[in-house]
């Protein structure tokens, strides 16, 4: 019987080593879990901060490309008015072209160089006012009289 009882003792004591052992491991799972748990949410968060770190930068791009955009459109829209009152001004005979210089920046035309009079200098004023998507007309031209 004592062999019995020690064996009975030892099958208790194995009994309970292995439900600490069994308990032990439930903790150890649960706490591995939770340490999932958080390198998931951790993970999941990080995703969501690279996303919108992302879509900022696209948004900054696009932004920058639109910009650029519109200033090469102000440039190609500049020289097609200065090549358009160009155009007028050698249509005129009383005016002569070639000592026109024209120049256009953000839709603002500067007029230099010479007329023959000053009524060809007004009409000068009044054909590049006329040009589409002139915005002002800074009529510097010089009547000389003679020279043309």
């Amino acid at each position: 019987m004592n062999k019995s009882r020690n064996l009975s003792m030892t099958a208790i004591g194995a009994l309970v080593a292995s439900l600490a052992l069994i308990g032990c491991s439930k903790t150890d799972q649960m706490d591995a879990r939770n340490a999932t748990d958080r390198s998931m949410a951790s993970a999941e968060q990080k995703t969501r901060e690279a996303g919108a770190d992302a879509k900022a930068g696209m948004e900054r791009a696009k932004d920058a490309t639109s910009n650029a955009a519109a200033k090469v459109g102000d440039k190609v829209d500049d020289a097609m008015i200065t090549t358009s009152v160009k155009t007028e001004l050698a249509k005129d005979s009383s005016l002569s072209a070639l000592k026109i210089n024209v120049d256009t920046d953000q839709g603002r035309v500067a007029l230099k160089g010479t007329a023959p009079s000053s009524a060809a200098r007004e009409h000068a004023t009044v054909l590049a006012q006329n040009v589409k998507g002139v915005v002002s007309v800074d009529n510097q031209l010089k009547v000389e009289t003679g020279k043309m």
